[in-house]
């Protein structure tokens, strides 16, 4: 006996059954251990009838064990799920279109929301979020190139950008349903299986009817009608319903006969089982395959019992069909064992790279948006790597999360002091445009323009103020000092008509352009030079015309320059020339043309110490293929930067001319 059948009470373990023809002797029933992995009632029924047997014939003496099917290979409930997941292999992603993996992720949803499709649908995002990702960089480059900077780029995502995450939260949002719903529907289960229980131990107990049989029949039947329960009371659970059964089928007498009819038929179902289970050795999909010898097992063990000289040959034919099955799994899971390995690794470099975030402070929040986007890449890169040891798992995640946790800790500790700070700038900038307001309608202009002016200075050495209410402060600041100065332009119809003339002869100098260019003939940088500087010499113009006249002014050069052959960098040196000849026309030229060179110079700094911080995290990678998908990235990244301050310090040369 097995020590789980020790533990049972003794009133449990031994039934008298009186009988005819006994001469009022007893005949001691033992009843076997409840199997550890399952439901199985057929070794209790076989004990029961093997019992009738010996009651029937002449003979008293004690009935016979029948050897037990050894169910150590049909998994408990709720472990089938747990293999399909382990099951899981991955798709092969590589290689598919923003549409395409959102065209995927639909078919994959609309078989139904499972357990088993939430792996395939992180990986089918990891791959979306990568292609997006790229678009952001092309995106980012392309605006560089067209003249804007870094900080002013904002990249808004497609439709199907919405569509997928839409779909993927909708695909959690039910995945977490459904967990949540198989977990009270446990609950309910547990409950009905124990009112079966206690309805069970009401007729084990009571007088025994003709009604008997039919009543347990029937609550076998609804027994495994009902779906599985926690885990931590399965056994226990099956263990009370399997003794209680015994001896149901201990104290229970039926005709010999009649029960070796059953046998038959039961002995017909399961070598319907084992040609079933043998034909699994065909199933190409081992997950498929391991599903429907689950299911098999499920109903093998519910039958009732066979033909003693039958039982052990039956059950050995259902066991070494399974066998093959589980032999497949095995070699799989053996095959997998060192991909792990190597994900472990994977992941302890990526903790190494991710270890300076913990402890990273910093003043300005653009600093703070680069080392975001950098942590998020890394977090990426975790994603993606797959499972490792399941020793490691709890401290290799608890390392990486706690830094990661740590990081956005520190940054939201900085944002809640900025927004002190901004709260005071907000007041200040109230403050700002209450005087500003009052200023507006004064007629004295000369000294009302001086105090806007001042103003105006103040303004620009204001520090953030709330994201929310900035556009809203700056728009009734402008407001206040555009009414003003355009009052005071409005004032002077002398003013005006020289803006006119003014503008007049912009018109003029950009219709010569457009006539050079059509003619094509003698074009050079040098006469381009002298119209450019020109324009630039002429007064103000009417603020109406003030955008359209400095579109087609640029429009005109841009095809001139076209015309001339200048593309791509010497167009870009020959605008910036042209830029630093407008500026030297200026009062202030010196200042300007200082500050910009300071700009310049600080913009290469902050490329050098991207360059170098890049280089040294590229030291911590290992050798791995998703570590190498990694390192080009950061490689791509270091060349992109370079040629920027390539083009830095060429510009920072032409200044010097000036």
């Amino acid at each position: 006996m097995t020590k789980k059948s020790k533990e049972l009470s003794e009133e449990d373990k031994v039934t008298t059954v009186p009988k005819k023809g006994t001469r009022g002797k007893k005949v001691a029933v033992e009843s076997l251990p409840a199997s550890e992995d399952a439901d199985s009632p057929t070794s209790v029924q076989e004990v029961a009838e093997t019992a009738v047997e010996a009651v029937v014939t002449s003979e008293v003496a004690p009935v016979q064990e029948e050897s037990t099917p050894d169910l150590e290979a049909i998994p408990l409930e709720g472990e089938e799920q747990v293999a399909e997941e382990e099951e899981q292999v991955a798709i092969d992603l590589s290689g598919l279109s923003k549409l395409q993996l959102f065209n995927l992720l639909q078919e994959k949803v609309s078989q139904g929301v499972a357990i088993k499709l939430d792996k395939v649908v992180f990986e089918i995002k990891a791959a979306f979020d990568e292609l997006t990702q790229k678009e952001r960089e092309e995106a980012l480059q392309t605006y560089l190139a067209e003249g804007g900077t870094a900080d002013d780029f904002a990249f808004r995502g497609s439709e199907i950008d919405r569509e997928f995450n839409s779909l993927v939260s909708n695909f959690r949002n039910q995945l977490n349903s459904l967990r949540k719903e198989a977990e009270r529907q446990k609950e309910k289960n547990l409950v009905a299986k124990t009112e079966l229980l206690n309805k069970l131990r009401e007729l084990v107990d009571g007088e025994e009817t003709t009604l008997s049989m039919a009543a347990v029949k029937a609550i076998q039947e609804a027994w495994k009608a009902i779906g599985p329960v926690p885990v931590a009371q399965s056994k226990n659970l099956w263990a009370s319903f399997n003794a209680l059964m015994d001896r149901f089928y201990d104290n229970r007498s039926i005709y010999f006969e009649l029960k070796e009819l059953d046998r038959k038929k039961n002995l017909e179902a399961k070598l319907e089982l084992c040609e079933k289970a043998e034909a699994l050795k065909d199933v190409a999909d081992l997950k498929e395959a391991i599903r429907q010898l689950n299911e098999l097992h499920e109903e093998f063990k519910h039958l009732g019992p066979v033909p003693r000289e039958e039982q052990e040959q039956i059950w050995q034919r259902f066991k070494a069909a399974s066998d093959v099955i589980y032999d497949r799994r095995k070699e799989f899971f053996d095959g997998q064992k060192e991909v792990i390995k190597k994900n472990l690794i994977e992941k302890e470099a990526l903790i190494v790279l991710l270890t300076p975030f913990g402890q990273y402070k910093a003043d300005r929040i653009k600093d703070w948006n680069t080392k975001t986007k950098e942590i998020l890449e890394i977090q990426k890169a975790w994603e993606k790597i797959g499972a490792i040891p399941k020793e490691a798992g709890k401290d290799i995640n608890k390392a990486f999360w706690t830094l990661f946790k740590q990081f956005f800790h520190n940054k939201n500790l900085f944002f809640k002091e900025l927004d002190e700070v901004r709260a005071l700038n907000q007041k200040k900038a109230e403050e700002l445009i209450a005087q500003a307001e009052e200023l507006k309608d004064n007629t004295n202009w000369q000294a009302t323009a001086n105090q806007l002016v001042k103003l105006q200075k103040e303004w620009k050495k204001l520090g953030p103020t709330p994201e929310k209410n900035r556009d809203a402060l700056y728009k009734r600041f402008k407001e206040a000092c555009d009414a003003f100065f355009e009052n005071r332009r409005n004032s002077s119809k002398e003013s005006s008509s020289e803006f006119d003339v003014n503008l007049a002869k912009k018109q003029a100098i950009i219709a010569q352009i457009i006539e050079l260019t059509k003619k094509g003939e003698g074009l050079d940088e040098a006469q381009l030079s002298t119209l450019v500087s020109e324009f630039n010499a002429i007064g103000f113009v009417p603020r109406k015309n003030i955008k359209e006249i400095q579109a087609k002014f640029k429009d005109a050069v841009d095809a001139y320059l076209e015309k001339l052959g200048a593309k791509g960098g010497d167009k870009e040196d020959f605008l910036f020339r042209l830029n630093l000849n407008r500026i030297q026309g200026d009062p202030n030229s010196v200042k300007t043309l200082n500050k910009k060179e300071h700009g310049i110079r600080k913009q290469i700094t902050e490329l050098e110490n991207s360059i170098t911080l890049w280089r040294n995290n590229l030291e911590f990678f290992a050798a791995s293929k998703t570590a190498d998908k990694l390192r080009d990235q950061f490689e791509i990244k270091i060349q992109k930067a370079e040629e920027e301050i390539e083009k830095l310090k060429k510009k920072l040369s032409i200044l010097k001319e000036f």
